[in-house]
């Protein structure tokens, strides 16, 4: 705690509370989870044991569900099994009481037309009529019976009125006959009793019980007996029905002489009893009527019983052939409280398989076990996941290890290489500068141009390794787009004027002159695409445009302008807008709005390089951008490279935000486009408005404003391109396309031409016409005569017989043109302009180097000898007073204030004291010295009257790492030079700082 707010400081106790709370909660939840996840063995076995655990209460909970729907469906069953035996006891319960209605209001019939009349209305004839017809009434009825009361005393008068003799019932009753062989004439009298009760009525379906003594019979004087004395309907218990034989019950209603009151005693009830009427009831054909009245009879089995006696309960219908043991019991109430009767039902057939219990609990078994197994697998891919992680982690920790050494090898090599390099190239450029012959100077430039490839190829390999590093970063300066361009062109000029190839630069005016970006990757973008063009390019053109990504939207000119038959050469060429065809900035998703109010903070150009080389075979584009991959073997043996230059500029195009492509026809040529974003380099929008209106000129102070020329070509690309590079220099330009016209331009125009410059092609074509335009333009009446200029594309083109000394003979221009060349060339040859005005690619009179760092004392610092004479002799040429050492500890002494020292060059890596140790120790002293001076501790002028002691200090390393740089700025260093360095280079770093030193002297 307390080392962590040392490292804070005060301004980080506030919020250093919480985040502790915070991280110590973490911490503890980290280490509960090592506690019981931390060890490989113990994970496993509880994720194991978790996973055994789901599979057991899955199972578990599967058996339940099924055991669930089972029952539920044994319910369900259940219900529907009493819903059906409860409608069906309740019909056949509906249907008795009916039946059992008409036969009480029968009763009633026969006690008031037999009993209360005298005569008796009602005879066996009217009685079976009676029934007939009254049958439907009576559904569940098989027959009607009236017996009447007989007592012994009456039986003989009764027998006599009647005509046939009271007959006994038991013997039928033990010894039952079938229906074909009753005969009632066999039947034995009634033996001699107190009284008989002998049926006198019957319906025709049971007439054969006429003249049958119920009181006889052990079931009907049981059920007579118990239905005179209650008043009530009474049932027998089931027997064997006479004649029929099948199983039935009689209900039997008593029959009284008058009405008795409804409490009557059961003695008034007997000796008003008058007979007894019965109703037959054949159980079993009753039962079936029924059940044919209902659809789904056949679905369940019924029995009907007779549980009076719990213990031997009589079937009254139904059987046992159903295989279901689920079985209900509905009750059955007749009327007859004394009798019990119920109705049992099962289902005809076994119970089905409970298929949704079983797909249900299947169905989850199967989705809990495919559960278990994702997070089985889950698990095993979690644990796979963990252990790829480690060792990927430790892949990565050796990448990076290899990264980190790869990255030091390339520097160490590239520094051990670039310290030679910088004495070999050094000491070239020096023996350049003296007396050498013809032959030899060919050596020195093929030794030059030999140790400057090998220096390309390094940097090359260098930025590749950045690239894959994802350490290379773009720098935010200020620069002028047009001046790198005629750097860019001033490189390849010696190459094009040799071959003949014609190599222009245009920009569009709308370009502002500057941007803010990194101009040396730009100008790296630049030199690979045009160096591919100058390497493959025998004949033709190579033409570099730039403009702003929205003329390019908005002008179809811009597009077409470089077609077949008008370009810079007449050469086919490859059409530009396929180049960028693919590219997301001419979409219509992508559109940005029009110019310029979009485009002055962000600057979205597009740059062209277009050649008509040899192209690019068709099966090779695919990896054009690929590194280290040439079209074929034979490219790099007869043109030389790596390969890798266009994979950097695709790189590079990607850190601008921009994008790259081409367009490439076998022998006809190559177009390469890209587009990178820049911001705007004017301070505000009026300062920009005003470079568009006229960036014609250099400058408003040009030696040449004013002037106006005309330019002879009758290519209308290529006349554009000489236009563009001589509006640079403020001079008006006018197009002309051939000479007849120049001639008739110069006698019609009253403000004079001041020059006159004619293209090589035109010049050469009609050799007499060009001798006859120089005699005519001797006699233009003018003060001054137009100077001629020939614009050529070659060296062999200028050693024309044409071109002499006389005055009015034109002066060569060589192409490539640029600001500096055309002017350097019109002050040559115009005498009265003299030798003055400074221009973009910074060129300076050989005879002026020698005083630029005259008087200026600079300390060189370097371990190497050879450094220290290349560096030494570099400077020597701008005049700079040299003092040269080969330590650090030297170079304190020699910096310690007061010194006369104007800079210092300072090697990085150096035995005993390295540069960066040497310049922080320089520092020092400069800040103690600084502070004394200010505290008045010490004068001013014992410190050669500097208030403020500050030398630059310039870094002189081979290694370019970004950290290197990053280093050196760090400790304190002011600048850069990077091995091996021209004598261009250093001077150019050493004047960035002569005001500041100027300023520090009292």
């Amino acid at each position: 705690m307390d080392a962590k707010t040392g490292l804070l400081g005060g301004d980080g106790k506030i919020s250093l509370n919480w985040r502790e709370k915070v991280l110590g909660k973490i911490v503890k939840i980290q280490h509960r989870y090592d506690h019981l996840f931390g060890s490989k063995k113990i994970s496993n076995a509880l994720w194991r044991k978790l996973l055994y655990t789901w599979v057991f209460c899955a199972t578990m909970f599967s058996l339940w569900i099924f055991l669930y729907m089972s029952s539920q469906a044994i319910e369900k069953r259940k219900e529907t099994l009493a819903s059906m035996c409860d409608e069906r006891a309740q019909m056949l319960q509906d249907q008795f009481n009916v039946s059992m209605n008409h036969v009480q209001a029968m009763s009633i019939l026969i006690s008031t037309f037999h009993h209360g009349k005298s005569p008796s209305a009602i005879d066996q004839t009217t009685f079976a009529e009676y029934t007939k017809r009254t049958a439907f009434e009576r559904p569940l009825t098989s027959g009607v019976a009236y017996a009447v009361r007989v007592l012994h005393s009456e039986r003989a008068e009764f027998e006599k009125q009647q005509g046939w003799p009271i007959h006994r019932m038991d013997t039928l009753e033990q010894n039952l006959v079938h229906k074909d062989d009753f005969d009632p004439e066999v039947l034995e009298p009634s033996p001699i009793q107190e009284e008989y009760a002998p049926v006198i009525f019957a319906q025709d379906t049971v007439s054969h019980v006429v003249s049958i003594d119920l009181l006889s019979g052990k079931e009907d004087r049981e059920n007579v007996l118990r239905a005179r004395a209650s008043g009530k309907g009474v049932l027998t218990a089931p027997f064997r029905l006479i004649k029929t034989n099948r199983l039935g019950v009689i209900l039997t209603f008593a029959v009284y002489k008058t009405d008795l009151p409804s409490n009557a005693t059961p003695d008034e009830r007997i000796q008003a009893t008058a007979g007894y009427i019965g109703g037959i009831f054949h159980i079993q054909s009753l039962v079936e009527k029924l059940l044919q009245q209902l659809a789904s009879k056949q679905n369940i089995v019924l029995n009907v019983l007779d549980t009076t006696n719990q213990s031997h309960p009589i079937s009254m219908y139904g059987s046992d052939e159903a295989d279901d043991a689920l079985e209900y019991v509905s009750t059955l109430n007749f009327g007859d409280p004394f009798r019990k009767h119920e109705m049992r039902c099962r289902f005809k057939q076994k119970p089905p398989w409970p298929w949704l219990a079983i797909t249900t609990s299947y169905g989850f078994l199967v989705i809990a076990m495919l559960t278990g197994h994702i997070f089985y697998a889950t698990v095993n891919r979690i644990a796979k996941v963990e252990d790829d992680y480690q060792k990927m982690m430790e892949l990565k920790k050796q990448a990076e290890a290899a990264d980190i050494a790869k990255s030091q090898f390339l520097a160490t090599v590239s520094h051990e290489i670039r310290t030679p390099m910088n004495g070999v190239l050094g000491m070239l450029h020096m023996l350049m500068h003296t007396d050498l012959d013809v032959t030899q100077q060919d050596y020195v430039r093929t030794a030059q141009a030999s140790g400057k490839a090998l220096v390309s190829l390094i940097n090359e390999v260098l930025d590749q390794a950045k690239i894959e590093s994802g350490k290379l970063e773009l720098e935010a300066v200020q620069f002028d787009l047009r001046a790198i361009l005629d750097d860019v062109l001033s490189l390849f000029s010696g190459k094009s004027q040799e071959k003949g190839v014609e190599l222009a630069v245009f920009i569009s005016d709308q370009v502002p002159e500057k941007l803010i970006g990194d101009p040396g990757r730009f100008r790296q973008i630049i030199t690979n695409l045009m160096g591919n063009s100058i390497k493959f390019t025998e004949k033709g053109h190579i033409f570099v445009t730039v403009h702003l990504a929205q003329e390019v939207m908005d002008s179809l000119d811009v597009e077409t302008e470089s077609s077949s038959k008008n370009n810079l050469s007449g050469f086919q060429v490859a059409e530009r807008r396929v180049s960028w065809a693919k590219f997301k900035t001419f979409s219509q998703h992508e559109r940005v709005c029009s110019y310029p109010s979009s485009t002055y903070d962000l600057i979205n150009l597009i740059v062209s390089v277009e050649d008509t080389g040899v192209g690019i075979p068709f099966e090779a584009q695919c990896r054009v951008f690929t590194p280290f991959m040439q079209v074929g073997p034979s490219i790099s043996r007869t043109h030389g490279g790596t390969g890798i230059g266009l994979s950097i500029s695709k790189c590079l195009v990607e850190l601008m935000n921009g994008e790259v492509g081409f367009v490439s026809i076998p022998n006809v040529g190559s177009t390469f486009t890209f587009t990178a974003v820049f911001n705007n380099g004017h301070s505000n929008l009026n300062e920009y408005t005003c470079q568009q209106m006229n960036n014609q000129s250099n400058s408003a102070n040009s030696e040449f404003e004013g002037m106006s020329a005309l330019v002879v070509d009758p290519r209308s690309v290529r006349a554009k391109v000489s236009k563009y590079h001589v509006q640079r220099l403020g001079i008006q330009v006018e197009i002309v396309s051939d000479l007849n016209q120049v001639l008739s331009s110069l006698k019609s125009r009253k403000p004079r031409i001041d020059m006159v410059l004619i293209e090589e092609e035109v010049w050469n074509n009609d050799s007499d016409l060009s001798i006859l335009f120089v005699d005519q333009l001797r006699h233009i009446d003018q003060k001054v005569t137009p100077r001629l200029f020939l614009l050529a594309k070659s060296i062999s083109s200028t050693r024309s017989d044409n071109v002499t000394c006389d005055t009015h003979s034109p002066a060569v221009i060589m192409k490539p043109l640029r600001a500096s060349m055309v002017a350097a060339c019109l002050q040559r040859t115009m005498g009265n302009m003299g030798n003055k005005g400074n221009y973009r690619n910074g060129e300076v009179s050989r005879l002026s180097l020698q005083h630029l760092l005259l008087g200026r004392k600079i300390l060189i610092v370097d371990d190497n000898k050879v450094n220290l004479k290349v560096a030494a002799g570099a400077l020597k040429r701008y005049g700079a007073e040299l003092v040269c050492v080969e330590s650090g500890k030297e170079a304190i002494s020699l910096l310690t204030p007061p010194h006369s020292f104007y800079a210092c060059f300072m090697d990085i890596q150096m035995p005993g004291m390295d540069g960066f140790e040497a310049t922080k120790t320089i520092r020092d002293v400069e800040k103690s010295v600084n502070r004394k001076i200010q505290l008045g501790e010490v004068s001013a002028e014992a410190h050669g009257n500097v208030l403020n002691w500050h030398v630059p200090i310039l870094a002189m390393t081979a290694d370019v790492i970004h950290a290197t740089q990053e280093e050196c700025m760090k400790c304190g260093m002011d600048g850069y030079v990077s091995k091996p360095f021209e004598a261009e280079q250093l001077y150019r770093e050493v004047s960035r700082f002569s005001y500041s030193a100027e300023s520090r002297k009292l």
